[in-house]
């Protein structure tokens, strides 16, 4: 429908007095007409780490997790989400940049000392946000550089990369979740913190809610758990509650379900502060179990970018706004920062290449077109490769060709420059979620158009991802990935 401005109803003709007043009282209308500017919605990332597609109560796991049970039930519990890789540093920099791992430059785990790092050029969400005018916070794991400042190294703190506030660990809580002792606070080291590592986050979001944050400016805060990566810790009250699981299991159980009582007592102090009402909650786990128990009769598990080691409990919560619903829809990590600037308003900068889209429209139950498939690269285990289109998923191996290491290395840098698919496997995800068939024919129509598509991405990987120089030497044993297979 054509729209007109008010005053084009205005013509130079000659009005009477009473036309006059029609028209005055059409023009009061039309300013009073003007849409109220909505309040922007406060914004909470709830990360966890390592737990497994099958961990959650909500998607048929053992542990007891009402919190996020319930958060599913008022909300969208997604079926299809996906991690931003199929390990800890890669997954969140495709988290909170919105882009490829690979592309960005983050190709495995970040280990202690090692330069590779979430570079300054790279735009965070806190960083967008923080721009908005929202207060911004990170609270938990980091794993995305050194952490505190390494004057050898020298690599952006999270208050260089958008967040106002920060109390967290370079990586694990050491030397388990209880007690430990590598927090710091806004690069200040702290003395050992009592407790459970995903209790001290809990209380650190309360204090932030009450003394830190400025109401009533909207905020961001990332929340990366510990729970439940190894090395467990586990209160001995809550094991109790599995007594007919093996010890470990045990263990990783209760594991979870404190995970959920510190959840259940963040979204309390949003409740009790006025603030849940509008604030848009992103749950999820960084990538899959290290168990196979854990990841849902999915394929593999972490570090395997097979469906085990990739697709992650997902749950998004806007009371309000967004409708209770499941969706079984394939998402991204990537698609997150996309999203958040649909909400907020924000301009994505055009220089920067972003591999994942808005899900807004699936979120408020709108038609949603993907534009470009998913996909996952990791160099250290084979297939190196997957990609998602509709419910296909072609999976790409360069097996052994070069024996790697755990520490990223000069030689796995050229090894990435160098790599080229020798096998590929094929698998329909709708009708064969634990990928048990593989469909891959080389003259087959389906199996032509997806590897043209994989292949694509491994030549953008190449030539477009981020090359480190200066890397470490092999310091560690190397080997073929024959002798690394957990599936």
């Amino acid at each position: 429908m054509q729209r007109y401005n008010c005053f084009q109803f205005i013509f130079c003709a000659q009005i009477s007095f009473w036309q006059y007043l029609v028209l005055a009282s059409l023009l009061v209308g039309c300013q009073q007409s003007k849409p109220t500017v909505e309040r922007p919605p406060n914004i909470m990332i709830l990360l966890v780490d390592d737990m497994g597609y099958g961990d959650l109560g909500c998607y048929g796991g053992k542990a007891l997790t009402p919190n996020l049970d319930e958060l599913a039930e008022q909300g969208l519990r997604f079926t299809n989400c996906y991690a931003g890789g199929p390990n800890c540093s890669p997954s969140r920099v495709a988290l909170l940049t919105g882009r490829s791992p690979a592309r960005v430059g983050m190709y495995s785990y970040r280990p202690a000392h090692h330069p590779m790092h979430l570079r300054a050029e790279e735009l965070t969400i806190a960083e967008a946000l923080s721009s908005q005018g929202y207060q911004t916070a990170h609270v938990g794991k980091w794993h995305l550089g050194c952490l505190p400042q390494d004057s050898n190294l020298i690599h952006p703190q999270p208050i260089d990369q958008g967040f106002q506030y920060s109390l967290g660990t370079e990586n694990n809580a050491r030397p388990s979740h209880l007690n430990p002792v590598n927090f710091l606070r806004n690069g200040e080291a702290l003395d050992t913190m009592e407790g459970y590592a995903c209790q001290i986050l809990a209380n650190e979001v309360s204090f932030w809610l009450e003394h830190e944050r400025s109401a009533p400016d909207p905020f961001f805060m990332y929340v990366a758990f510990h729970e439940p990566h190894a090395k467990i810790a586990s209160p001995p009250d809550l094991i109790d509650h599995y007594p007919d699981e093996p010890r470990k299991d045990a263990e990783y159980l209760a594991n979870i379900e404190n995970l959920d009582l510190a959840i259940g007592r963040i979204l309390d102090d949003l409740q009790d502060h006025a603030l849940l009402e509008n604030t848009l909650i992103f749950f999820a786990s960084d990538n899959g179990s290290y168990r196979h128990a854990s990841n849902g009769n999915l394929r593999a598990v972490k570090s395997y970018v097979y469906e085990g080691g990739i697709r992650v409990p997902g749950i998004i919560s806007w009371k309000n706004k967004f409708e209770k619903s499941t969706i079984s829809e394939a998402v991204s990590f990537v698609d997150l920062f996309p999203t958040i600037c649909d909400v907020t308003g924000f301009d994505i900068p055009s220089r920067l290449n972003y591999d994942g889209q808005s899900i807004l429209a699936l979120l408020e139950g709108s038609q949603f077109v993907r534009k470009h498939p998913l996909f996952w690269f990791f160099y250290r285990t084979s297939p190196e490769m997957a990609l998602r289109w509709n419910d296909q998923v072609i999976l790409g191996s360069d097996f052994d060709t070069l024996p790697v290491t755990h520490r990223f290395s000069d030689t796995d840098m050229k090894y990435i420059r160098q790599m080229s698919f020798t096998k590929y496997e094929l698998y329909n995800l709708e009708t064969d979620p634990r990928q048990e068939e593989n469909l891959f024919k080389p003259e087959d129509s389906t199996s032509i158009s997806m590897r043209k598509l994989l292949d694509q991405k491994l030549s953008e990987i190449k030539q477009d991802g981020y090359l480190w120089k200066n890397l470490p030497a092999i310091s560690d044993t190397a080997k073929y990935k024959r002798d690394w297979v957990r599936y």
